[in-house]
């Protein structure tokens, strides 16, 4: 299945479930809004936040675990090298709208202290993504690369796990200073990860308060 037929099943799915809940179309005005502009906003934000909890849950916690301990480290290194600037692109975009119809619906002069804590949650996921796009992830893939030449010459890398690279270090200098800068870098980008993902998950706990099923 290709990328457009998946986007336009996905289009449609979302159009079925307008068509069976044509009522949201037609609700009141909250005052300061269109109702059906409200309405759109409403639905950018929660698609978008949902896209960006659900993937940073997802390539945090389940399938770069997966692939780690599936994968010979290099093929790992270089899938993850591509994966990631598109990771990091997406949610940043999706938290960006986010922000943007969340504030637009909660300006700040009148929105409460939780609706702008809210709103510094977003930022904050917005920012740790930014840095990682644009900063922690260049510098980790040029990493990568510099240590995946020095690990070929040692004829290591083809293998699943982290064994023989700990093994080679111990006596191959060169090799040992390069996973401690690897190291520092790509725990930095986790970090950031993590936070944004953690700023994410408090945003949750927002949203589900506001829920009426």
């Amino acid at each position: 299945m290709g990328w457009m037929t998946r986007f336009l099943s996905a289009v449609a799915f979302l159009a079925i479930g307008v068509l069976f809940a044509p009522e949201t179309f037609g609700s009141k005005s909250d005052g300061q809004h269109p109702p059906k502009l409200a309405t759109f906003l409403k639905l950018a934000h929660l698609l978008c936040f949902s896209t960006a909890f659900g993937a940073a849950l997802w390539v945090t916690f389940i399938g770069g675990i997966i692939m780690f301990k599936n994968l010979p480290r290099h093929q790992f290194g270089n899938l993850q090298s591509k994966m990631f600037p598109a990771y990091f692109s997406m949610v940043g975009v999706c938290c960006a709208v986010s922000v943007g119809s969340f504030g637009y619906l909660h300006p700040w002069k009148t929105a409460s202290a939780s609706e702008k804590y809210q709103l510094g949650f977003i930022l904050a996921a917005f920012a740790f993504n930014l840095s990682n796009l644009f900063v922690f992830t260049p510098m980790t893939i040029q990493m990568m690369k510099e240590r995946h030449k020095i690990e070929r010459e040692a004829n290591i890398g083809e293998e699943v796990g982290w064994t023989k690279n700990q093994e080679v270090a111990k006596v191959n200098p060169k090799l040992s200073a390069m996973n401690k800068k690897f190291g520092m870098i790509h725990g930095l980008s986790s970090l950031a990860n993590i936070f944004s993902f953690g700023c994410l998950a408090m945003h949750s706990w927002y949203l589900a308060g506001k829920l009426d099923l």
